[in-house]
C-alpha cells in the first residue's frame, strides 16, 4: 500500500479584512506548495463553503457551496459571493481530504441592493 497524505493547503485569498460584495466574482487562491503528488492524496477534489465565527462555532452553510469538485492542484477557483446578510466575521474553508479555514473578511450588500 502507498502511503496518502491529508492535505491542507492554507487559503492565501480572501485575506483578514477582505471586503466582499453580493454579485461579486472573486478568485479565492491557495497554496498548492504543499500538495503532494495526486497518487498521494486521499481526495484530491476540491469544495469551499462559506461560514461564519459565532459560539464557538464555524456555522459552515454546508448544503450551499460555493465552488465544489475542482482540483485542488488548481491553486484557484472563482465564486460569486451570495447574497447573505452583511456581516464582517465571514470565513471560508477549503475542503479536499481535510479542512482549512480562511481569515475573517467582511461581505456587504451591492450598492444597488441597499
Amino acid at each position: 500500500l502507498i502511503s496518502r497524505d491529508v492535505i491542507s493547503p492554507p487559503i492565501t485569498s480572501p485575506t483578514a479584512g477582505a471586503v466582499w460584495t453580493v454579485g461579486q466574482t472573486i478568485t479565492v487562491t491557495w497554496n498548492t506548495t504543499v500538495i503532494p503528488p495526486a497518487s498521494q492524496v486521499t481526495n484530491p477534489i476540491g469544495k469551499i463553503v462559506l461560514g461564519h465565527q459565532a459560539n464557538n462555532s464555524l456555522n459552515l452553510d454546508l448544503d450551499h457551496p460555493l465552488a465544489s469538485n475542482f482540483q485542488l492542484t488548481d491553486g484557484q477557483v472563482d465564486i460569486t459571493v451570495p447574497d447573505v446578510e452583511p456581516r464582517d466575521d465571514y470565513i471560508i474553508v477549503l475542503f479536499g481530504d481535510s479542512g482549512n479555514t480562511s481569515p475573517e473578511f467582511t461581505i456587504q450588500q451591492s450598492a444597488s441592493s441597499s
